[in-house]
């Protein structure tokens, strides 16, 4: 009996998983990186197993990050799509997560990628965020100089 050879496996991501970080979804659920074991990128979802909890979460939920493809057209929309229940601007996470990542930075190229990514998802962070977060870049800037010295 001859058996059918087995059927390639197609893995269809979305584009916005390059966005994924364990960190990311830690932040969004409000765990600690780690309690959270597994991250799969489906299709449409991510699929997230920690301590206690297996959930999804959008991939508009999460916030792009430096080391891959900038943000497009398509990324923005399917954050506006999702930001509606959120009353039009990115989640309350977004600050928190750029403030942790900005204060992270090592070299001046490292500040001004993520200076770059903020310059794409600025326009949805709430007025006081956006002004908080460019202080945290101009810390970071005179701190960085100041270190090179």
């Amino acid at each position: 009996m001859l058996l059918a050879p087995p059927k390639p496996v197609i893995l269809v991501t979305n584009p916005q998983s390059r966005f994924v970080t364990k960190a990311a979804v830690a932040m969004h659920l409000k765990r600690s990186a780690d309690e959270i074991y597994k991250v799969n990128c489906w299709r449409y979802v991510v699929h997230v197993v920690g301590k206690k909890t297996s959930t999804f979460v959008s991939y508009a939920d999460l916030p792009p990050i430096i080391g891959v493809a900038l943000p497009n057209h398509r990324d923005v929309r399917a954050w506006r799509k999702r930001w509606k229940k959120y009353d039009n601007t990115a989640p309350l996470f977004w600050y928190s997560f750029y403030a942790e990542k900005l204060r992270q930075v090592t070299t001046m190229e490292e500040l001004q990628a993520w200076e770059e990514v903020l310059s794409y998802v600025g326009f949805g962070l709430p007025a006081a965020s956006r002004t908080d977060l460019e202080g945290i870049c101009g810390e970071m800037t005179h701190f960085l100089f100041s270190n090179a010295a």
